[in-house]
């Protein structure tokens, strides 16, 4: 059995950090393997990672469309046949009770109504 004290990483599996910035007798002194000049070579030097070297960025290429309404209300439709189990009064608390909406917050009665011609017409009325 093994001890912790005795432990050791694979050969190799350890790298070294290079040290730079510490002098030409080092091999890593002068400019600190960054090159002579340009951005890159100064400090703080890169561009942000959304750059693109000039080309038109992705964002101001893309067509922009539409808007999100904040203020959008979504409604649950109820069929009016789901509601013939129900005797007197249709809360939405009792709706949610018996599992047939999931939350009490706006919910619509959904009417279909056949008239004497062929096509069916849907009305929806706030509960």
């Amino acid at each position: 059995m093994t001890n912790l004290n005795g432990l050791k990483p694979p050969a190799g599996s350890n790298k070294r950090r290079k040290i730079i910035g510490r002098g030409r007798g080092s091999g890593h002194g002068k400019t600190s393997t960054k090159g002579d000049k340009g951005q890159k070579a100064r400090s703080g030097g890169h561009p942000s990672p959304r750059f693109e070297g000039g080309q038109m960025p992705i964002l101001r290429r893309l067509p922009k469309r539409g808007f999100k309404n904040h203020f959008r209300v979504e409604y649950i439709v109820v069929n009016l046949n789901a509601l013939e189990q129900f005797d007197g009064e249709v809360t939405p608390a009792l709706l949610k009770e018996k599992g047939i909406v999931k939350r009490e917050k706006s919910i619509k009665i959904l009417v279909i109504i056949k008239p004497n011609n062929s096509a069916t017409k849907a009305f929806c009325s706030p509960i």
